[in-house]
């Protein structure tokens, strides 16, 4: 079975990790461009519920998600395609449809860019 969507296109540093916290260091260049295709995907209502309705199931069809979202199949194939070329969900044809998932450690680097410890405000 192929997978389908982009990979993460990260900036990952020499210990794998995509970027690191704000409060750690200033963000080079191609970490605050990753970061901030992560974000533009995650800047629109219907990619988060679509990705909330993901996270909930597990794993989810795309055909189970025309009517919770009350889109059309190519409203969502376009969403789902905004997400998965961001690395936040990876999709598997199976027949017909597309099975979505999260991505976990894409999602665990976005929010750990954001972390800021309490050093880092005083």
């Amino acid at each position: 079975m192929a997978a389908t969507g982009a990979g993460t296109g990260a900036a990952t540093d020499a210990g794998g990790q995509c970027c690191p916290s704000l409060s750690e260091s200033p963000l080079t260049e191609q970490q605050a461009g990753d970061l901030a295709h992560a974000f533009a995907a995650l800047a629109d209502p219907v990619r988060l519920r679509l990705l909330s309705l993901i996270a909930d199931a597990g794993e989810v069809c795309s055909c189970d998600l025309l009517t919770p979202l009350g889109k059309s199949q190519p409203t969502v194939s376009h969403h789902t395609k905004v997400l998965a070329e961001a690395g936040l969900i990876t999709g598997e044809r199976r027949g017909r449809w597309v099975w979505w998932s999260l991505v976990p450690d894409r999602l665990d680097e976005v929010r750990g860019t954001l972390a800021v410890s309490a050093d880092a405000r005083a």
